[in-house]
């Protein structure tokens, strides 16, 4: 009776959890790409999604999968050197990330959830049978195969590791990084309090109007008094 009572209450709390949209292979490029491998820290319904996500064994089997490719590792370094990496990290010092996290920490859903994912047997039972499904048994057979390593010693020399490598001669990469730094979006909600100063600088479009910025330096400038004369003017005789 017991255990009935316990699968009810599991069954229940799984019904909290939202679909999940990402298949394991894009959970995967999403964990491993510098410039989106944050978005699950940034958003606790996001993380919830990302969680349910690593409840599935598929899941790991993809990131050993992507482990065992060269070009992985080619990837990753060219999205480090992409100023969309800087933007990514840069917006953990948005005061509205923390203030999600402060009202989730309140909300029992986010527990719920949590917890009807670790007492899902539907994602408990696939963590039996992971060692003997197909995409264990394909990725074991992967280190039997002499492809595998031909691709690691030819990875050096290919056009996207030669590419990726001749990146830090161009010019433009420390332009694009300078501009990346100087867009009020890069950090968020603090981006808008230095917008205006940032406004002469940026380009027109990142320069908010007077009226959708409380900050705007006119506005300030319209509230002072402003004299009936001017000081060099002469007073009418």
């Amino acid at each position: 009776m017991k255990k009935l009572q316990l699968l009810s209450v599991a069954l229940g709390l799984s019904l909290t959890m939202p679909v999940l949209a990402d298949t394991p292979e894009q959970t995967a490029d999403k964990m491993l790409d510098p410039t989106r491998n944050t978005a699950a820290f940034k958003d606790p319904k996001a993380f919830v999604e990302w969680s349910g996500n690593m409840m599935n064994p598929a899941t790991s089997m993809a990131l050993a999968q992507k482990g065992i490719d060269p070009n992985t590792y080619i990837r990753m370094l060219s999205g480090m050197m992409n100023p969309a990496a800087m933007q990514n990290y840069m917006q953990f010092i948005d005061p509205s990330i923390s203030m999600k996290w402060m009202q989730a920490g309140l909300d029992p859903n986010l527990y719920a959830a949590l917890l009807g994912q670790g007492l899902n047997p539907a994602n408990l039972l696939p963590w039996l049978t992971a060692p003997v499904s197909p995409r264990a048994m394909n990725l074991g057979m992967q280190m039997l195969n002499p492809a595998m390593y031909g691709n690691w010693l030819t990875a050096p020399v290919s056009p996207q590791a030669v590419n990726t490598m001749m990146a830090p001669l161009n010019p433009n990469l420390y332009m694009n990084w300078m501009g990346a730094g100087m867009n009020p979006k890069t950090y968020g909600s603090w981006g808008a309090l230095a917008a205006p100063l940032a406004a002469p600088l940026a380009a027109p479009a990142f320069a908010p109007s007077a009226a959708s910025n409380p900050f705007d330096p006119n506005v300030l400038l319209k509230m002072l008094p402003m004299p009936a004369t001017s000081p060099g003017a002469q007073p009418n005789k």
